[in-house]
């Protein structure tokens, strides 16, 4: 890792980019905007009539932005033309200032999961996946051979965000995967099946929800998978954000937030145990310095307060945190000097 920022033409660029993607997701409006109410929050719809039946679609949490897009809803679909060919040129810029793209099977996969509405319902990129896209959010340059993947693949969501939205994926996700080449790996348990294994390689996908103390496999209906519960993940997806996968224009995808990524890397580092987890455990704690060694200087408040929210979540939490910080002695004195 060089640790270098990208120009600042590239930085402006990737925010464009993102801006356009967003525009163009909320140009596709088809009916009006309808707003339903759950558990303190507000989820916006699209609701719209075939024939004589009435359809609702899911567009996301009723956030000042997106509510600002929809608004502008008949001004975006008219400039969607132009807009295509500056996604297009910026895409070429971002390639020319040296960010590193994903590869042709990530990025088909990506793409044909934004199509379905993974994202939009809901799923959360994560891993080392997630992690190379912060080269954009974060403006940084990444060494290409510390973000040369397995091409595993991880995705995340919510159980009770899943089943309370009332709408699922346009195509599912594990018939995506079949057209893709990748066969399911069926569970040991029962037969729930949330993870598929690339039939030409070692490439895995694998969709994952929080757990509350019980790990096991759990539907998520909205995606039409289901996936295998683990602890922690909760503080992982929470607050997660819009990112862009550098393929043909570009793929409008969903990360955690980094500072996020960052504490839950520290966390999972200690769970892991064995030859092949040490690896791994290794990998996690470099992820997780550099991503800190950046934050401290770039958002020190957003990194307090995701290290003093794992801190406060109990005496497991923090007992995992140190153990891992231990190793990092850097790392250890960054965080412990923020606050």
């Amino acid at each position: 890792m060089t640790g270098a920022s990208h120009s600042r033409a590239a930085q402006v660029a990737y925010q464009d980019l993102l801006r356009l993607h967003l525009d163009e997701t909320a140009s596709e409006l088809i009916g009006s905007v309808e707003e339903r109410s759950r558990n303190g929050r507000i989820y916006l719809y699209d609701k719209f009539r075939i024939g004589t039946e009435m359809k609702s679609r899911y567009l996301g949490e009723g956030t000042p932005e997106l509510r600002a897009r929809l608004a502008r809803t008949a001004e975006l679909k008219a400039g969607s033309g132009e807009r295509r060919k500056t996604m297009a040129r910026l895409a070429r810029v971002l390639r020319a200032e040296g960010f590193i793209g994903v590869d042709r099977d990530t990025g088909s996969l990506l793409l044909a999961f934004f199509r379905a509405g993974v994202f939009r319902l809901g799923g959360t990129l994560v891993g080392t996946a997630a992690y190379g896209l912060y080269q954009g959010e974060l403006g940084v340059r990444f060494d290409s051979e510390e973000l040369a993947q397995t091409g595993d693949m991880d995705f995340a969501s919510f159980e009770r965000l899943s089943v309370a939205l009332g709408d699922k994926v346009e195509e599912n996700p594990g018939e995506i995967l079949q057209a893709l080449k990748f066969d399911p790996v069926p569970g040991i348990q029962d037969r729930q099946i949330w993870k598929w294994r690339q039939n030409h390689g070692e490439a895995m996908v694998e969709f994952l929800t929080p757990a509350c103390g019980d790990e096991r496999v759990k539907p998520l209906p909205a995606l039409g998978v289901s996936a295998q519960a683990l602890n922690y993940l909760n503080f992982l997806i929470a607050e997660p954000i819009p990112a862009i996968a550098l393929y043909r224009s570009g793929v409008l995808v969903q990360i955690p937030r980094p500072e996020r990524f960052a504490i839950h890397k520290l966390i999972i580092a200690d769970r892991r145990h064995g030859g092949q987890d040490q690896a791994k455990a290794r990998k996690d704690r470099g992820q997780a310095a550099f991503l800190i060694s950046i934050l401290a200087e770039d958002r020190p408040d957003d990194l307090r307060e995701a290290f003093e929210d794992a801190l406060s979540r109990g005496p497991r939490w923090r007992a995992r945190l140190e153990a891992s910080l231990a190793r990092l002695p850097v790392t250890a004195e960054i965080l412990h000097g923020l606050s």
